[in-house]
């Protein structure tokens, strides 16, 4: 089990109630309707395993860390990945995990303390998870020299019309707002963290996915999985609530309204439905190995950038 969840006072470090997560996801896996609540997890996951296939070798070991319900692993195929070791923290949403043809292994942990030896995987994947410091340390430290981590995480502008309703209504309603979703990450901090853990050879990218709603409660209701409008507002990862040790029990009824109004007049189609923004970064890191290839050493280039604005020119030329 993960250790004891920190103090309040220790914020700063550990933004997230590990504890609180681990129930959140537990009563999540086990609503009625959590298929209708999985399409997002689903297109995520497709575009995940897309950059899998992507790199032409076959992974003989694989880990999803924090797989969920295996929204990747069904979208997999055992010519690439030959065995995968699914990892989540609630023992429901793995009880409930989709089949896939890939021969699967299942173990509950906090992906924040992955029970894993050094150099174990050839490959991690992750789909909307948070990338905290010592979970990306944790991965690195599992993946085999030369290995790759794939991983996916919602980007700063997501929901970005929710959020800024609900602030504007707050401030007129109450004097005052407090976040009602957990915290996100820019993506130049994204880069850093994977480097400051060792990975080499970087890339990330956005993308962005925009659904279309009635109103903001039917944004509401989606993200929450179908429970009740005025519990703690839902993470917007599809049925988890908001963890962060400053969130806030409770949205007025006056202030909801307002801020359905407030959606709707400033980001309403004109078909009277209102959009949600999610933005996605996608991240692919690889450890080191001797074998990969290595940037030429400074000063050993034998073209300078100057010589291109002459190509234009050379160009012309040739075709007179």
């Amino acid at each position: 089990p993960p250790p004891a969840a920190a103090s309040p006072g220790s914020g700063a470090l550990n933004p997230f109630d590990r504890r609180l997560k681990r129930k959140q996801k537990n009563w999540a896996a086990l609503q009625a309707e959590l298929a209708k609540c999985d399409y997002l997890r689903e297109e995520v996951g497709g575009r995940i395993a897309d950059r899998v296939f992507d790199i032409t070798r076959t992974f003989p070991l694989a880990l999803d860390v924090g797989s969920g319900r295996g929204y990747i692993a069904q979208h997999l195929t055992k010519e690439t990945v030959e065995k995968l070791v699914q990892v989540d923290i609630a023992e429901n949403a793995l009880k409930n995990a989709v089949e896939s043809e890939i021969p699967t292994v299942r173990v509950v942990a906090d992906e924040e303390f992955l029970p894993f030896k050094e150099n174990t995987f050839d490959l991690v994947v992750s789909s909307l998870r948070y990338p905290r410091p010592v979970c990306a340390l944790q991965i690195h430290q599992v993946l085999k020299p030369d290995g790759v981590f794939i991983g996916a995480m919602f980007g700063g502008d997501t929901l970005y019309e929710l959020r800024c309703s609900l602030q504007l209504a707050e401030l007129e309603r109450e004097g005052g707002f407090s976040p009602h979703v957990s915290p996100f990450t820019a993506v130049a901090d994204l880069g850093h963290l994977l480097a400051r853990a060792g990975f080499n050879t970087l890339t990330v990218d956005t993308d962005e996915i925009q659904v279309n709603y009635p109103g903001l409660f039917e944004v509401m209701e989606d993200l929450q999985g179908k429970y009740k409008v005025y519990s703690l507002w839902k993470h917007l990862c599809m049925g988890e609530s908001n963890c962060s040790w400053n969130r806030k029990p409770l949205l007025h009824r006056d202030t909801m309204l307002a801020a359905a109004a407030i959606y709707q007049e400033m980001y309403g189609n004109s078909d009277g439905s209102v959009p949600a923004t999610f933005q996605i970064y996608y991240m692919i890191g690889w450890k080191y190995h001797e074998s990969q290839a290595k940037p030429a050493q400074r000063g050993s280039a034998t073209v300078s950038f100057g010589d291109l604005a002459k190509i234009e020119g050379l160009l012309k030329r040739g075709k007179e």
